[in-house]
């Protein structure tokens, strides 16, 4: 348990993310507590703080549920050794406060990036840039785009955002695209 606390604590470091306090059942946030052990079975209720709620039931949360980067969400946010992309409370708190109002959006956009980043290697690819726009269009054949169009769009958002012009964008550029759109993070949020 101490190795897993151990390494969640500096991957929050790395993030840039103050890590949630749990000290016993007093919990910082009396609403994501309550909603964090709503998603425990009963009787894990009373050690919520200590328990791991599983990928598929963060997937019922109604603000997760429509959302087309749920599955990177959960898989961001998790510290779960296992790679199952369950979440600790502590986990769901850095989710909320990365979502919240009160977010810098450096912190929003640093997360955005690494939810967008489907291959997990620091960069945004053409690939995950693909992924990215069929996640935002639908995956219905009807929805989907083109080859060509496919190709336009992100040649398009390439001579956009890729400054240093390595066929790849990187969180500093994204950062600079993001800072130029003044909407980014009023619509970066969950609101509980």
């Amino acid at each position: 348990m101490a190795v897993r606390q151990c390494r969640a604590a500096r991957k929050r470091a790395a993030w840039g993310v103050r890590a949630a306090r749990c000290p016993g059942r007093r919990c910082a946030s009396t609403s994501a507590y309550k909603r964090f052990s709503e998603l425990l079975p009963k009787e894990e209720r009373n050690n919520a703080c200590s328990a791991r709620v599983p990928k598929s039931q963060i997937l019922t949360l109604p603000e997760l549920r429509a959302n087309p980067f749920q599955h990177r969400i959960c898989h961001v946010f998790s510290t779960s050794d296992d790679g199952d992309d369950s979440m600790s409370f502590e986990d769901f708190l850095d989710m909320l406060s990365v979502f919240s109002d009160s977010a810098t959006s450096d912190i929003k956009s640093h997360y955005a990036f690494r939810i967008f980043d489907f291959d997990d290697d620091g960069t945004l690819d053409r690939k995950n840039l693909e992924q990215l726009v069929n996640c935002l269009t639908g995956q219905g054949e009807e929805s989907r785009l083109s080859t060509a169009e496919m190709e336009q769009l992100i040649q398009n958002i390439l001579e956009e955002s890729d400054i240093d012009k390595d066929g790849t964008i990187n969180l500093s550029e994204f950062q600079h695209v993001v800072s130029r759109s003044p909407d980014f993070a009023s619509s970066f949020k969950i609101v509980l």
